[in-house]
């Protein structure tokens, strides 16, 4: 279990138009990295919708805002287009950095139960250290919790 103070766990994925985004590419810049379970789906659409519009916040502060889910590259772009996200979405198709971050697993839904994604946000600062980590965000008020957890 990942926690404050750890070396975020680096990474290689691709974002929605087939880069390649690695950790190490934001050295020296404060990330989101923020893990959601689908595309387009209620609660994963007002999460992105809350950093939208707190996007020129992050942008004034230097923070880059980076989410993950285990959709391919073409339902991240659709997703992005639908919503005018805009930022960058990275597609962890294969959970490998689901599995990096610990928020890949069995979840249940009305009883059944499922391997996906819990919802989960790790602050990382400069240095590549978890400066913080929100384990239940509010989906409509994620921006606020993200930037006040960053201040």
């Amino acid at each position: 279990m990942l926690k404050e103070g750890d070396t975020a766990p680096e990474f290689t994925v691709k974002d929605a138009e087939g880069n390649e985004v690695k950790l190490t590419d934001f050295r020296g810049q404060k990330v989101v990295l923020y893990f959601y379970p689908k595309d387009d789906t209620p609660g994963c659409t007002k999460q992105a919708c809350s950093l939208r519009d707190g996007f020129a916040e992050f942008e004034r502060r230097g923070i880059k805002v980076l989410g993950a889910s285990l959709d391919d590259e073409k339902s991240h772009r659709k997703f992005a287009a639908k919503y005018e996200l805009p930022f960058t979405l990275l597609s962890d198709m294969e959970h490998e950095l689901a599995d990096a971050y610990g928020v890949y697993g069995e979840k249940s839904f009305m009883g059944r139960k499922y391997m996906g994604v819990t919802r989960k946000t790790f602050l990382i600062d400069e240095d590549g250290k978890i400066k913080g980590v929100l384990d239940k965000p509010e989906v409509e008020a994620h921006a606020d919790e993200v930037l006040a957890a960053f201040a």
